[in-house]
């Protein structure tokens, strides 16, 4: 598999470090970024390998998170996604194709309207929530985040091709996130916002690729 995606690979590589050293964030921040860009590609091609490279990803997003006071995304990257990372490696494993990629399938209508509600309902608890701690900076966009984003992370470990239009409209509140941060210095932020501008541009592709990919399994 290393040598069919050997160029994507050294492309993520390349860019990650180039941008580390640009951003004086190598190890850290250019770590973040080649697991987040390869995590999110091989996730769009169904391989299992993407949950063990989100993995390293979700504790690196943790430890920027909590340098700069987002201490909801800190406890939902280095508690809950670590963990949803595992299942969805075992689960992916019971669950592929002739090519070794993953199955995807689809919901209903009645699917949507109930995980809409439960991202809505829910950000507004945990934003609630968050404001009861110190220091907690941007506390809605910080809980719509973390909402939006387990409901798409449960979705694709179920292997339903909608967790990548949830993953965009987590990516658009991300990139808010970031962009403010940036704006105001913040630790880590420079690569954060490069890591979230590289997902939006890769969930458009998981979007056209598990469509078709769902079309091709019914």
């Amino acid at each position: 598999m290393i040598k069919k995606y050997a160029k994507v690979i050294f492309f993520c590589v390349v860019f990650s470090f180039v941008s580390g050293v640009l951003s004086h964030d190598v190890f850290i921040g250019g770590l973040n970024l080649f697991t987040a860009l390869l995590c999110a590609y091989f996730s769009c091609e169904g391989k299992r390998i993407s949950y063990l490279l989100g993995f390293i990803n979700y504790l690196l997003i943790g430890f920027v998170s909590f340098q700069n006071q987002l201490y909801g995304l800190f406890l939902f990257s280095v508690i809950v996604c670590p963990i949803l990372q595992i299942q969805g490696y075992i689960s992916w494993g019971k669950h592929l194709n002739e090519e070794k990629n993953v199955k995807v399938r689809s919901f209903t209508f009645k699917n949507s309207i109930l995980i809409t509600l439960s991202c809505v309902l829910g950000s507004f608890l945990l934003s609630y929530l968050l404001a009861f701690i110190p220091r907690q900076r941007l506390s809605f966009m910080d809980a719509s985040s973390n909402i939006i984003n387990l409901c798409a992370v449960i979705l694709g470990v179920l292997r339903f091709k909608e967790c990548w239009w949830i993953w965009l409209v987590n990516n658009c509140i991300d990139l808010g996130i970031w962009i403010i941060t940036f704006v105001n210095k913040g630790e880590g932020s420079t690569m954060m916002l490069l890591v979230s501008i590289g997902y939006l541009l890769i969930n458009i592709y998981g979007i056209i690729k598990w469509t078709l990919e769902a079309k091709r399994d019914i």
